[in-house]
């Protein structure tokens, strides 16, 4: 492990990421894991496992993941992909390790996808001999799995996602180095959010120097659709998006934009005041601090998500703010997945314990709110943390607002 961003392009005077190996240990991975589930085939739509697979880099449109592009992976060869008609004519130019492509529908309408089902899913199936396969898939509209079962009976339909789960939770070294240079584009776009703010700005302002941050630097997308600026008041509860608000003086800001960069992406967030803070959101802040770092030493091997969640609690407690955690997960796992699993402090129930295992990695982010508190008493702090065997690496380094640590 290099610990640092090399630069994001192919160069000759060193060697970099071999995304050609990456593509190949990823698929072979997924392999084996259909092998120890008794899968002949692994049918998948969702953005980050069809990636996964594949490399596809598709246009996206918003509110129709998992109905865009899909991916069929065999016991042998190469993954045979199915996408929006407007992209196979660059796949067939520019992506030679797909040797099979095909043209698909937005996959919504139940009469296109009984069609795509029947004229080009079950011939596909009948010539590889897996007309009474056990296939597993990701994610799919009903009217699908409706149509599978209708247009093969004797196929066993089984959830593929778990599959693909495990397969992206461990990662490749080559996966570290894509996700340390989209860290590295991450902090760069935090610290462009970050000298935006000022009095008079707005919070889409402040956003709109992020994002064009993000796409000079190279970066595919943020790490959420509606990137998440919010000040003063807004942090208590956190508005998760960024408005017209006028930032003013005394108000926390918390920027969450992160990056996306070949497929990979980095979630880093900061919180930081606008003119002088109250002793009140230095309190705060400080508490979050320190629940943040609490939580980042408790991530060693062998150690568990639960562990790590206490940790942030209990530094929570130690402030008496406890009780103003932010009613969601701490952390979650990142990758090709924006949030996947596995989760530290998820409050609902049936949410597994899991041991910290080197090559996984997190996005860290307890946040605290506190209603009533002139400027806004609401703050996150966000880092991505990979376990390596001797104990927490934290790929981020964007600063923090040591104003506001009391």
């Amino acid at each position: 492990m290099q610990g640092f961003a090399v630069g994001p392009f192919n160069t000759a005077y060193e060697q970099r990421i071999d995304f050609t190996a990456l593509r190949r240990k990823r698929v072979e991975r997924v392999r084996e894991l259909m092998r120890q589930e008794g899968l002949q085939a692994l049918l998948v739509w969702k953005d980050e496992n069809v990636r996964y697979l594949t490399d596809l880099r598709a246009q996206q449109i918003a509110g129709k993941s998992s109905f865009l592009n899909g991916a069929l992976l065999l016991e042998q060869d190469a993954p045979i992909l199915f996408c929006s008609g407007g992209e196979v004519d660059r796949v067939r130019r520019t992506m030679p390790w797909i040797s099979q492509v095909y043209p698909i529908p937005i996959m919504e309408d139940a009469g296109l996808i009984e069609a795509f089902i029947r004229d080009q899913l079950v011939p596909l199936l009948w010539d590889h001999g897996l007309s009474r396969a056990r296939i597993g898939m990701d994610a799919g509209p009903m009217a699908m799995v409706h149509a599978i079962t209708r247009h093969l009976p004797e196929v066993e339909l089984t959830d593929g996602d778990a599959v693909m789960q495990r397969a992206r939770r461990i990662k490749f070294p080559e996966e570290i180095a894509v996700l340390e240079e989209a860290t590295a584009i991450a902090d760069a776009v935090t610290a462009a959010a970050v000298a935006a703010v000022r009095e008079g700005v707005r919070e889409c302002e402040v956003a709109g120097e992020a994002l064009r941050a993000l796409l000079t630097l190279g970066g595919e997308y943020a790490h959420v659709v509606t990137p998440f600026v919010a000040s003063g008041e807004r942090m208590a509860p956190p508005n998760r998006f960024a408005t017209d608000k006028l930032i003013r003086y005394g108000d926390v800001v918390f920027i969450d934009i992160g990056a996306c960069w070949n497929g990979y992406y980095a979630d880093v967030g900061r919180t930081v005041i606008c003119g002088r803070p109250s002793p009140e959101q230095r309190r705060i802040f400080t508490a979050v601090y320190e629940a943040l770092q609490a939580c980042i030493e408790s991530m060693r091997p062998g150690r568990t998500n639960e562990e790590a969640a206490r940790a942030v609690r209990e530094a929570a407690r130690r402030h008496g703010l406890e009780d103003h955690l932010l009613s969601l997960f701490i952390g979650h796992g990142i990758g090709m997945g924006a949030n996947e699993p596995p989760y530290i402090g998820e409050p609902s129930p049936g949410a597994p314990v899991i041991e910290f295992q080197p090559g996984m990695v997190f996005a860290v982010e307890p946040l605290i709110w506190v209603e009533g508190i002139r400027g806004g008493g609401g703050v996150r702090l966000e880092e991505m943390v990979l376990i390596t065997e001797r104990g927490p690496y934290v790929m981020s380094r964007a600063p923090f607002d040591e104003r506001l640590l009391g």
